[in-house]
This record gives C-alpha cells, sequence and structure tokens, in this order.
C-alpha cells in the first residue's frame, strides 16, 4: 500500500478537500489499492483517529481537521465492473467516471449527483440524488449491497437480502452518510439497472437582476415552488424533468435555471415549456431574447436536444467555481415539501439584494426533488424525507481567508431568518422537512444557530434515527468511526 508522509510532495494535495477552510496535518494518508489493504489500515490505526476521504467534497470539517491522525484516501479504488448479474462500483471513483463506465461499458447509469469530481463513497451513502431522480429515485433506491471494512479489520459483503444486524447495516448505508459504521469499498447495484436516456432535452436561462424587483423575484422562485407542488407525484406529466434554479446574489448580474428532461418522455418539449413559463413567466420575451439581454450558458442559445452523456459532461463541468484551487465556502440546505410562504419569498429577496454584499458568488439555489423519489415508504431507506418536492441550497464561495466572516455571517443570517419561526433551522412541518445529510452543516448541532429544540439529527434522519443507532451499536460499539455528526451509539 502507498502511504504518504508529511515529507512527500503529494501530502498537501491529500490533506484538504475542495473546501479549503479545512486541513488536516495527519502523520500518514493511506491510498489501498484492495480492500485487504483498507482492512489492513484500519487494523493498523487502532487507537488513533482516523478519517475516511473518497472525493474530497465534504461541506465540513469532517473529514480534514485537526484532530486527524491518519487520513485513509480511497482514489485508488475506482473499478466499475460487472459480473454475474451485479454492478461494482469502487468507492473511490468520481461520479463522472462511473456514469461514462457503466453507460459505455453496459448502457446503464446510477440516478446520481451532477458535480463530476464527487466521491461515489460519500455520494451514494448519504442518499444521492440528480437530473434523473425524478424519474428513477436516489440512487440508493437501486442499491443492493455494500462491502464493508468494519472497525477490527474484517470484512463484510451485506445486502438487500441479509437479516438481522446485517440488514441494519446495510440499511444504515441507504442515506445515514459516510464515517459512521466502517469503510465502504464497493457498491453493488443488481442489473437490470437504470437506463439512462437516448436523448434528453436541455435549457439553460439567465435573467438579468435589472428585471427582478420583489414583484418578479416572488414570481420565479414562487413560480418554481409551485410547479415542484403540482408535479410532486410519481405518476406526475413534469416526472421526467429536473431543473435547478440559481439565485446568485444581484451583485452578481444574473440568475440561471436550467432544466432537463428526457426526450423520449411523452409531450417532451411541451412539458419543457411549460416548466418554463411556470417558473419564468413574461421574464423571458422575444423581444428581451431578441435583443441579447437574456443570456444562455454557453453553447446553448435555445432549448438543445443532446445525447444524454453529453449533456451529463457538459452540466456536470460548468461550474469553474469548483475548480478554483483556493476555493473557501461555507453551505446550509433544507428539504421543502410545498409552496413556499410570502415572508420566505421575501426574506430571500432581502438577503439577495442586500447591498452590503459584493461577493458575485454568493447565491441561493432549489433542486428538483419529489416524482420517484417519492414512491419510496420513508422507512425503506435511511432517507427519511420521501414526500419533499424541492431543495434549497445556501452558499457562498470565495476565495482568501480575510473574506471568512463577512461570507460565512451572510450564510447564517440569511439561513436563521427563513427559518426564523423555528428556532433558525428547518424543522420538519407542513412547509419544510429537515436537512440533507450529504450538505452537512455543523451549526445544527450548535445552540447558538440551532434554538429549536430539534437536535441535528432529527432534522437529518427523523425517526430513521433511531434505527441507524442500533447499526452503530451493533457494528461500531466503541465508535471508532466517527466525525462532529456521525452517528452516536444508542
Amino acid at each position: 500500500m502507498n502511504v504518504i508522509g508529511p515529507d512527500d510532495p503529494r501530502y498537501a494535495d491529500l490533506t484538504a478537500g475542495i473546501n479549503q477552510r479545512y486541513a488536516a496535518k495527519p502523520s500518514a494518508v493511506h491510498l489501498p489499492r484492495t480492500t485487504a489493504e483498507v482492512a489492513s489500515a484500519v487494523s493498523a490505526a487502532a487507537g488513533r483517529r482516523l478519517s475516511i476521504r473518497s472525493g474530497g467534497h465534504c461541506f465540513e470539517d469532517f473529514v480534514h481537521h485537526e484532530g486527524v491522525d491518519e487520513i485513509l484516501d480511497l482514489t485508488a479504488l475506482s473499478e466499475v465492473n460487472f459480473s454475474d448479474g451485479v454492478f461494482s462500483v469502487g468507492a473511490g471513483a468520481r461520479l463522472h467516471d462511473v456514469y461514462e463506465k457503466l453507460y459505455l461499458g453496459w448502457g446503464v447509469t446510477i440516478p446520481g449527483g451532477i458535480c463530476y469530481s464527487v466521491g461515489a463513497g460519500g455520494h451514494i451513502t448519504g442518499g444521492g440524488y440528480g437530473l434523473l431522480s425524478r424519474r428513477d429515485g436516489l440512487t440508493v433506491d437501486h442499491l443492493y449491497g455494500v462491502e464493508v471494512v468494519l472497525a477490527d479489520g474484517r470484512t463484510v459483503v451485506v445486502t438487500r437480502d441479509s437479516a438481522g444486524a446485517e440488514a441494519d447495516l446495510f440499511w444504515a448505508h441507504t442515506g445515514g452518510g459516510g464515517g459512521s459504521f466502517g469503510v465502504v469499498t464497493r457498491f453493488l447495484f443488481e442489473a437490470p439497472l437504470v437506463t439512462p436516456p437516448s436523448e434528453v432535452l436541455v435549457a439553460a436561462l439567465s435573467v438579468p437582476w435589472t428585471h427582478l424587483d420583489e414583484r418578479a423575484f416572488a414570481r420565479l422562485l414562487g413560480g418554481y415552488a409551485r410547479w415542484h407542488h403540482k408535479h410532486r407525484a410519481p405518476d406526475a406529466p413534469g416526472r421526467a424533468l429536473s431543473s435547478l434554479l440559481m439565485l446568485n446574489h444581484r451583485c452578481n448580474g444574473t440568475v440561471g435555471l436550467v432544466a432537463q428532461i428526457d426526450a423520449a418522455a411523452p409531450h417532451a418539449a411541451r412539458v419543457l415549456d411549460e416548466h418554463l413559463s411556470a417558473v419564468l413567466g413574461d421574464l423571458v420575451t422575444r423581444e428581451f431574447a431578441a435583443a441579447g439581454e437574456f443570456g444562455p450558458m454557453p453553447g446553448l442559445s435555445r432549448p438543445r436536444r443532446l445525447p444524454w452523456l453529453r449533456a451529463t459532461r457538459f452540466l456536470g463541468t460548468n461550474t469553474p467555481v469548483l475548480n478554483d484551487p483556493t476555493l473557501r465556502a461555507e453551505h446550509k440546505s433544507a428539504y421543502v415539501r410545498s409552496t413556499l410562504p410570502e415572508s420566505q419569498l421575501r426574506t430571500a429577496y432581502e438577503f439577495l439584494t442586500r447591498p452590503d454584499v459584493t461577493n458575485p458568488n454568493t447565491m441561493l439555489v432549489a433542486f428538483s426533488y419529489g416524482g420517484a423519489i417519492s414512491a419510496v415508504d420513508p422507512a425503506v431507506t435511511a432517507v427519511a424525507q420521501r414526500d419533499s418536492t424541492f431543495k434549497l441550497l445556501y452558499q457562498a464561495f470565495w476565495s482568501t481567508v480575510d473574506a471568512d466572516a463577512g461570507n460565512i455571517a451572510w450564510v447564517r443570517d440569511f439561513y436563521r431568518s427563513m427559518y426564523a419561526e423555528t428556532g433558525g433551522v428547518p424543522v420538519p412541518g407542513e412547509v419544510v422537512d429537515g436537512c440533507y445529510v450529504n450538505y452537512p452543516d455543523a451549526d445544527l448541532s450548535d445552540p447558538v444557530w440551532n434554538t429549536s429544540g430539534v437536535p441535528w439529527h432529527d432534522l437529518y434522519f427523523k425517526q430513521n434515527y433511531a434505527r441507524l443507532q442500533r447499526a452503530k451499536s451493533a457494528w461500531d460499539p466503541r465508535d471508532f468511526f466517527h466525525h462532529r455528526q456521525s452517528i452516536r451509539p444508542a
């Protein structure tokens, strides 16, 4: 096994993730190439603080922090193959590589996320969702099994067909988050897997803030919420469509909407047009478009028909900010299960137009949810939020330490103001349904920022936390695998 120490020139690249606010100074970084080498590293780390890293995209310091003694980097465990009716995906594989290998090799895919460089290990254990999820469900809805290295160095394979404590361990990996139970080395998916669309219709438009007063803004975000609430059912006409509404701060100059639909879905072009109309309304007119006031993403001057893999590559890599080697960031999330009240629309407009904000990379992003996701009972997987219609992601990106305080404060204040009536966090109720574990937020554990009386684990897992604790107690009772918001033993 390749072991990297502080004197190795590769050390700096392996001791920080994409968010440069967080770094570690471990004595060693292990780069295992096999499950046996993972087991060897885990056994040798007994009594030491071990962090597990897949793609390095964790929003918080759960992997990279000062207390880390050793890091187990799974990058080399990236194989994707097929044998005896089962697809195997290595925990270190990046999502775009997974999509390419599955599709080019066997014509299938998993309904995973957009960002190309996210690691499978963290993405899948947190549930996993993306532009195909309204049509095909969450990634974990297709998960058949996991290979896990336990704290004592043993390796087990547990599946959907397992019973007793092994069934709990499998279930815990269907949305319970990473870093709590063991080291997943492989994810298993039974054939037949999802067949992606041969072609998709993609629309990408930007709207200038000069056309967004408070009424128009409320029409925009409110329209997005209303469309998703209307099309929330598994059999809804719009189930084959997903979109992202990127509400950049006014100093950015524009907000953006990206929508994708299976081109073979019934009345696909009409459904896409109706979605754009429901969200954008009269903000985009032929006159404005002809005058060039509304700009698309590069290469998409109008809705385009594209091969699915080409569209996936394009959308997954068209985020320049994520390629910034100096990137620093803050994130918070909420599941939304209904239309948005006027008070929240006003708050969003207030924070996205605050005159003291000068960072163009501060934003509120809405992501499609619902559809096929809602066809699964909340107890079937560890993902408890099954009737939500879309998600909200509050975030800011910047690149210098001196900008930390202002950007973190903006995200925190925005979030607390949006959920002021429920203690500053999205307590599950009629409008919202807690938080997404793959957008982790350490402030949920801080009584300064969470005054709701609802603990962080109930915001992520709701009623499913008790079974997660049962699995933790059975498989890692001494809490060897842990971080600030890992599952606690019962």
